[in-house]
């Protein structure tokens, strides 16, 4: 009993996983995704500045997404593998997108080339399937 037990629930988690497939939208609405990426601003040699952040945007973020973003400052906190609980400024990026592989590519392509850019550990990404009309 339990083995289909826990059978059931990977087959539930494993259909989840899919985005905008089994996405269903209201009349007039279309399946997208909603993507958000946070960025920390700590590196080795001091902070990713707001003139960076900047740049950053103009040159790695904006040519890949021309249609439209939202970004924001926050205040964060994560613990990396190696050591204590870091606090930091962040930025967050949220972009509504298609799911295909050229998005998929783009974006991995900016958080890429932030971590080299900037030396960080890691960015996070959180996808979630959103329904979108203008």
């Amino acid at each position: 009993m339990r083995l289909v037990a826990v059978a059931a629930l990977v087959t539930e988690l494993l259909a989840s996983c899919a985005m905008t497939g089994q996405q269903t939208c209201s009349s007039g609405q279309r399946a997208m995704v909603s993507e958000t990426l946070y960025f920390g601003t700590a590196k080795p040699d001091g902070m990713v500045t707001e003139e960076d952040w900047q740049a950053f945007l103009n040159d790695s973020v904006t040519p890949r997404f021309p249609q439209g973003l939202s970004v924001w400052r926050a205040s964060g906190q994560w613990k990396s593998d190696a050591g204590p609980v870091v606090r930091e400024s962040s930025y967050v990026l949220n972009i509504v997108h298609p799911d295909n592989a050229a998005t998929e590519a783009a974006l991995n392509e900016v958080v890429n080339t932030y971590k080299t850019k900037f030396h960080q550990e890691a960015v996070l990404r959180v996808q979630s399937a959103a329904c979108i009309s203008f």
